[in-house]
């Protein structure tokens, strides 16, 4: 990579024998991997007219190539972005200069959208981090590689760098991150139940893991939640595995993903029967008996102001480094209230 203007870089590609018919296939497979250019910020700066050729730029994609040819890439320096700093405390569980995982409260919002332009995550990370971030995507941003509902609590690890956003991308593509949550669901989710084995895209594993696969869209009437489908949609798969019961009214899962679609865990819960407790969106508001739970479980549980849900696990590969990384977080006092008067009331089973 050569240094061209101030703050530019030229990066120069030589294609190789047999390359595929497309510009931007060719040259994704030809720009060095510590590069970090992903194939979407490659569409990009072709469309843009960043890519040359032999006869100059090129802004079509699927232009021919031919062996041998030399095309240049010329990278700008990252740009400020365009959400606004913010002074909004974070949990910061670990931190290098390529990486930082957060242990996310309930109530915070991972990016800025039109409901919630500001008072985000991405805020908060572009005060802590400062000019410590090298540019994602071409622009100084964390890289949100995934993302947990507003009132989800719990963990996820954000970019700091382009070749630290394009590794982890990477992995959560291959399914290789390890993503674990904590859940309370209306009943108790068990194999010898026939409805459960009867529903399309349910089964029962070894051990007696739910098993739930299927595909996510939007809904089509209410674009603010996910289907079920089985035509159509993308794939998800979620697992979970009951750890504690309470009279046959609730249940404590371990959940886990196989895919990570918006409100998977939420949306194949519901579908299945068994509902997270105060999720307002996929009916947890359900009355439980005061007689079966006790009164202050049973309260509790009606008054939950959310989902029960909490990313507490996270792992992965260091995408620099190769190291194993393994993250846990406790459960915040609200769920962790909620447990302790259900075991309490009904005690566990």
């Amino acid at each position: 990579m050569d240094d061209s203007g101030i703050g530019e870089r030229i990066l120069r590609v030589v294609i190789g024998p047999n390359p595929p018919a497309r510009l931007d296939k060719a040259l994704a497979g030809e720009i060095p991997e510590e590069a970090a250019i992903s194939r979407s910020r490659l569409a990009r700066l072709i469309a843009e007219g960043a890519v040359a050729g032999p006869a100059g730029p090129v802004a079509d994609l699927k232009a021919r190539v031919a062996e041998g040819e030399v095309y240049t890439i010329t990278l700008q320096p990252a740009r400020e972005a365009r959400a606004r700093p913010e002074a909004i405390a974070l949990d910061i569980v670990w931190e290098d200069d390529d990486l930082i995982v957060i242990d996310k409260p309930a109530g915070l919002v991972v990016h800025p959208a039109p409901g919630a332009p500001d008072g985000t995550l991405v805020n908060a990370l572009l005060h802590h981090c400062g000019d410590n971030l090298s540019g994602v995507g071409g622009e100084k941003r964390p890289g949100i590689v995934h993302r947990i509902d507003k009132d989800t609590s719990g963990l996820l690890v954000v970019a700091k760098s382009d070749r630290a956003h394009h590794g982890l991308a990477r992995q959560f593509e291959a399914h290789t991150v390890h993503r674990h949550y904590q859940a309370l669901v209306h009943g108790v989710p068990s194999a010898a139940d026939p409805r459960l084995r009867g529903l399309r895209g349910v089964g029962f594993e070894t051990g007696g893991i739910l098993r739930i696969a299927s595909q996510l869209a939007r809904h089509p009437t209410d674009r603010q939640r996910q289907a079920v489908l089985f035509e159509g949609g993308r794939h998800a798969v979620t697992r979970a595995q009951v750890l504690e019961g309470f009279a046959g009214a609730v249940a404590r899962v371990d959940c886990w993903l196989e895919t990570g679609r918006t409100h998977q865990i939420r949306v194949h819960m519901a579908y299945a029967g068994h509902g997270l407790v105060g999720d307002p969106t996929y009916g947890g508001k359900r009355r439980v008996s005061a007689r079966t739970l006790g009164a202050a479980a049973a309260e509790a549980v009606a008054a939950f102001p959310r989902q029960a849900l909490h990313a507490a696990t996270l792992g992965f590969t260091h995408p620099l480094s190769g190291e194993d990384l393994r993250f846990t977080s406790p459960l915040p006092a609200d769920f962790a209230q909620l447990l302790a008067l259900l075991r309490q009331g009904a005690g566990a089973d």
